[in-house]
């Protein structure tokens, strides 16, 4: 009942925010889609993604035709553009032989074979809508806030030190190669995320089974959790609050150089119409957070091989120092992010385990703390930097007590057994 609802709220929610999309007068997620298949695509990166993650699926040898189809497809749309002047890009392939993929399991294709095939291509059409949604969100949270918080989160950095001014300046040292290394793994996490997702998944067509869970399902609902507190605390950022990308209605232009005057009656600042409020939480740390979490262990529970251990712990520490140097976020925002991830990991993980105390507790400390530091930023700022020590001090605590909390429950000593849904092993029969 739940798959049918969520299949059907899909379309609904998509054609919704194509009509706001076209009363606001910019591109909505249908139309958006709709260059995916025959125009320029929008990304290069997610359509082939979302055919990866949905190639899990399906044997090799159809893994093999899949992606022989989607190159040529690309090739011959992609020489098309270039022969018309347009600008070089691919992903028409990938999305096309998605499509037909899931068409060609849903009416030729029964039983386990079908099961999997349709289960491994929604999770790559939702990961390439997800990305739909988001672009129209992030025009709604302009509509809807014309005044951003960031004279607030200013002052609640200082706690932290003013990380981003920091990393700001540490990036202009180290030169233009390391900006190009981390800018490419700040745009390309969800490359990272269908990397581990593949090898989480890598099983599944050979034992017939699906792990409980999976790093897709947690980026997942980040991604519908986390936007919405972009509404609740509209935040766009130092580099475009206090420094030269603010269009005009930045306070100044103090990034990285100097940290601006701390003013202690913080208000809301008036700011443009094409800027996203998408600061707070950090989704880049919540989403790196996760992509680290789940290259820890297997699906099995035993210890994941270095490579992807190792890979997770590169990106998160480049993501996080992406975030703070190029001026995307402050330091809170990092926090926030963090706090929100482990919230969300913790209620989706292990769930053959139930809702025990164990569990609710977790989850619930997290919204607490969530709610707490979003409080603090907004109605206590001036006093979080007056005491910056003390402040920074309880703020790190939070996060830590947290993650010691999130590592004591799924971690310490513990190993998860992958379960199969009683459907699938009936099947497997």
């Amino acid at each position: 009942m739940w798959v049918a609802v969520g299949v059907a709220a899909v379309p609904v929610l998509l054609i919704v925010l194509q009509v706001v999309a076209m009363r606001e007068g910019f591109q909505g997620p249908l139309g958006s889609l709709w260059q995916d298949y025959v125009g320029t695509p929008k990304s290069m990166s997610v359509p082939w993604a979302g055919l990866v993650l949905a190639l899990v699926g399906i044997s090799m040898r159809h893994r093999l035709i899949a992606l022989g189809v989607a190159v040529s497809i690309d090739v011959v749309w992609a020489g098309i553009r270039l022969l018309a002047g347009a600008p070089f890009a691919i992903g028409n392939g990938a999305v096309i032989v998605l499509t037909a993929l899931a068409a060609i399991a849903w009416l030729r294709w029964d039983g386990i074979q079908r099961r999997n095939a349709l289960h491994a291509a929604a999770l790559g059409a939702l990961l390439i809508l997800a990305t739909k949604v988001g672009d129209v969100w992030l025009h709604v949270t302009v509509l809807s806030r014309p005044t951003v918080f960031d004279e607030y989160v200013l002052l609640a950095d200082h706690a932290l030190g003013d990380p981003s001014w920091v990393m700001g300046r540490v990036l202009d040292v180290l030169g233009p190669a390391v900006y190009a290394v981390l800018h490419w793994v700040y745009i390309e996490l969800p490359v990272a995320a269908i990397v581990v997702a593949v090898w989480q998944l890598r099983r599944v067509v050979s034992s017939g089974r699906w792990p409980t869970h999976y790093l897709v399902r947690t980026f997942l609902v980040l991604g519908l959790v986390g936007p919405i507190v972009y509404v609740i605390f509209p935040v766009v950022g130092p580099m475009f609050a206090f420094g030269a990308d603010g269009h005009g209605m930045q306070l100044g232009n103090y990034w990285p150089g100097v940290v601006p005057p701390l003013d202690r009656n913080p208000a809301p600042m008036p700011f443009d119409t094409a800027t996203p409020r998408n600061c707070m939480p950090s989704m880049h740390t919540a989403w790196a957070l996760s992509v680290f979490l789940h290259t820890r262990r297997d699906t099995d529970g035993s210890q994941a091989p270095p490579w992807i251990r190792w890979g997770g712990t590169f990106w998160l520490l480049a993501t996080l120092t992406a975030t703070l140097g190029f001026g995307y976020h402050y330091g809170v925002d990092l926090v926030a992010g963090a706090v929100l991830c482990l919230t969300v990991e913790s209620a989706l993980r292990a769930p053959e385990r139930g809702w025990g105390w164990f569990r609710i507790r977790l989850v619930a400390s997290g919204v607490v703390i969530l709610a707490a530091l979003l409080l603090s930023y907004r109605y206590l700022p001036a006093s979080m930097a007056e005491y910056p020590v003390l402040a920074g001090t309880v703020v790190l605590a939070l996060l830590a007590g947290l993650a010691a909390a999130f590592h004591a429950t799924w971690f310490a000593g513990k190993q998860e057994t992958p379960q199969v849904s009683h459907e699938v092993e009936t099947a497997a029969r």
